[in-house]
């Protein structure tokens, strides 16, 4: 039987019991350590991961509309625009948690990396 790591540091006597009142069980309170700007620079990681993901596809799907013809010159500026933008703010973001384009750039094992 496969053995839960987050509670293999425990006894019998550190699980609950099955009776409907709490106990409280002497030394039984563990400190856990989190890192919190790791956890921040992680979680940003993970966000613009996924930002720099759809502004890919959005690029995409922007360069196949211009080339089947079913934008206007006015659309087609307000789009270039507006992706450069997305484009430098993605960049300040990175910069601001200093993260670099590999960092961005998940790999996803057998799949390869994801951009």
């Amino acid at each position: 039987m496969a053995t839960n790591h987050l509670f293999s540091h425990h006894s019998k006597a550190d699980l609950p019991s099955q009776s409907t009142q709490p106990q409280v069980v002497e030394g039984s309170k563990r400190k856990i350590e989190i890192d919190g700007e790791r956890v921040r620079n992680g979680l940003a990681q993970l966000v613009l991961t996924l930002v720099k993901l759809l502004h890919e596809l959005l690029e995409r799907q922007a360069i196949k509309r211009m080339d089947s013809g079913s934008l206007s010159d006015e659309e087609i500026e307000r789009l270039g625009l507006t992706l450069m933008r997305q484009a430098e703010e993605l960049e300040r973001l990175r910069e601001v948690f200093d993260l670099n384009d590999d960092d961005l750039n998940l790999n996803l094992g057998p799949l390869g990396r994801l951009l």
